[in-house]
C-alpha cells in the first residue's frame, strides 16, 4: 500500500478547495469506542485494554471511571459537532473492547447524551458489542430498557476447549446463557461465530453452527480466524486448520446457514430478512461515521472533499486530551487517488455488490476512475461485466484481497 501523508490539525477544521467535490453527502453513523476488556485475547488487534478487577468482583467497571470516560466522550463530541452540524444520524453503534462491561446506568447516560447532542432518526439502529464473561443476569434487560435496540454477542465458540485455545475468558455455559437471555430482550441480536480455530475439526464446527442455529438467530456473523500483526497468535502462532480444511469449513458455513434460511449479504455475514446490520452497511457501501472514543476512527464527506480521523488511542491519553478539546491524534485528508482502494476495500466485500452510480456520489469520482482495473478484473472472471454494478463473482470473493488491492494506485484515476 502506498505511503500517505498524516495532516495534524484543529478537528474543527474541513478539507480544502482541493478535495474531490461531492454531490451529495452519504448517511451518517455513529461509533462510540469504550475500550477496556476483561482479558485481552491473543488474536485481537482492536484497540481494547485490560482492566484487572479483583478476584470474584462484578465484571463491571467501576463508577468513578465510568463517568471519567462519559465526561471525555461528551467532550469528544461537543468538539465534533461543528463537522456534522445539520446531519442526521442512521445508526450508532457502541464497539470495543467489551462495551458490556459498562452498566446499564452508563449506557443510558450515554444514550441521552448522544440524543440530547445529535439528530437521531427515529428508528434508529442502535447496537452494543457484548461478551459472555460479561454478562450477568439482569443485565441485557438493563441494556434494552437504556435504549440499545440490538446486541451483538461475542459467542466464537459453544466449545469449551476451543474457547481456551482463543484464550476467551467464558465458557460454552456463559455462552448459552447469554444468548438466551439476549433472545429475550432483543427483537434483532448478533451471533458472532468464528471457526478455523486450533484444533477445530468439521465435526466441531457443524456442532457450533447447530447450536448457534438453536436460538434462531436473526443475524449471524462467522469469522474465519486471522493471525493478525502485532498480536501474541502472530508471535506465538497456534496449530491451525490448513488452507483446504478452511475452505471446507467456509462452504459448509455458507451451505449450513443458507439451509437455516439466513441470508449471505457481505463476506462474513448472514441475516433474516430485515436483519441486516444497518451501521455495518454504511462502512461497506462508504458512508460516513464519525467516531468518538480512545482510539476512534472517522470518515467525514464535506462538498469539497472527504477526511479521516483518529483519537488518541490509550485510555488515560484519550480522556486528558478530550477534556482538554483535542482528542483528533490524526487528520488525513484523502487524495483523488486515494478512492478507487477506499470504496472498493468495503463495497467489493459485500454479495450483491452496489450499483456503480453510488462510486460516483460517494467518490466524487466519475466511474471511469475504475473503468480499467474493472475491465481487466472482468476478464479475468472477478467482477460481473454489468456496467451498471460493482460486484465481486464467487471466484472475486475467493480471492478479495487480490481483487482489492488491483484498485491501489489505479492508473484510470485522476491525479
Amino acid at each position: 500500500m502506498k505511503s500517505v501523508s498524516v495532516v495534524r490539525m484543529a478537528p474543527s477544521r474541513r478539507a480544502g478547495p482541493d478535495g474531490v467535490p461531492l454531490s451529495q453527502l452519504p448517511p451518517l453513523s455513529l461509533y462510540v469506542h469504550l475500550p477496556w476488556c476483561l482479558k485481552k485475547c491473543p488474536y485481537c488487534d482492536f484497540n481494547s485494554h485490560e482492566w484487572r478487577r479483583e478476584e470474584g468482583a462484578p465484571a463491571s467497571l467501576p463508577a468513578d471511571l465510568e463517568q471519567r470516560y462519559l465526561d471525555a466522550l461528551q467532550a469528544d463530541l461537543e468538539a465534533s459537532l461543528p463537522l456534522v452540524w445539520g446531519r442526521s444520524v442512521q445508526t450508532v453503534f457502541i464497539g470495543g473492547g467489551t462495551p458490556s462491561l459498562f452498566s446499564p446506568a452508563a449506557i443510558e447516560a450515554l444514550l441521552a447524551m448522544i440524543r440530547a447532542r445529535l439528530r437521531l432518526v427515529p428508528e434508529a439502529e442502535i447496537t452494543l458489542e457484548a461478551n459472555p464473561g460479561s454478562f450477568e443476569t439482569g443485565r441485557f434487560a438493563g441494556f434494552a430498557r437504556a435504549g440499545v435496540t440490538r446486541l451483538s454477542i461475542g459467542v466464537q465458540s459453544f466449545d469449551d476447549g476451543l474457547l481456551r485455545a482463543i484464550g476467551r475468558v467464558h465458557d460454552a455455559a456463559q455462552a448459552h446463557a447469554a444468548v438466551q437471555e439476549a433472545s429475550r430482550h432483543f427483537a434483532t441480536f448478533n451471533i458472532d461465530l468464528m471457526y478455523a480455530l486450533p484444533g477445530q475439526s468439521m465435526a466441531a464446527l457443524d456442532r457450533d453452527l447447530e447450536q448457534a442455529l438453536a436460538y434462531g438467530p436473526p443475524h449471524l456473523s462467522c469469522y474465519h480466524l486471522t493471525l493478525e500483526p502485532n498480536t501474541l497468535f502472530a508471535k506465538y502462532p497456534p496449530a491451525v486448520p490448513d488452507d483446504d480444511l478452511a475452505a471446507d469449513m467456509q462452504d459448509r458455513v455458507e451451505a449450513r446457514l443458507a439451509q437455516a434460511g439466513l441470508q449471505h449479504y457481505e463476506i462474513s455475514a448472514y441475516a433474516r430478512p430485515g436483519h441486516r446490520a444497518r451501521h455495518n452497511l454504511n462502512y461497506w457501501q462508504f458512508g460516513d461515521y464519525l467516531g468518538i472514543g480512545a482510539g476512534a476512527h472517522g470518515k467525514l464527506s464535506f462538498h469539497h472533499g472527504i477526511v479521516r480521523y483518529a483519537r488518541f488511542k490509550q485510555p488515560q491519553r484519550f480522556i486528558d486530551a478530550a477534556l482538554a478539546g483535542g482528542a483528533v491524534e490524526e487528520e488525513r485528508r484523502l487524495q483523488a487517488s486515494d478512492l478507487p482502494f477506499e470504496f472498493m476495500l468495503n463495497a467489493l466485500r459485500l454479495i450483491d455488490g452496489v450499483p456503480a452510480t453510488m462510486f460516483e456520489e460517494r467518490t466524487g469520482l466519475a466511474v471511469t476512475a475504475i473503468a480499467a482495473a474493472m475491465s481487466h478484473a472482468a476478464d479475468q472472471g472477478l467482477v460481473d461485466a454489468d456496467p451498471a454494478r460493482i460486484q465481486a463473482t464467487p471466484r472475486g470473493l475467493q480471492f478479495l484481497n487480490d481483487l482489492q488491492a488491483r484498485f491501489l494506485d489505479d492508473p484510470a484515476a485522476p491525479a
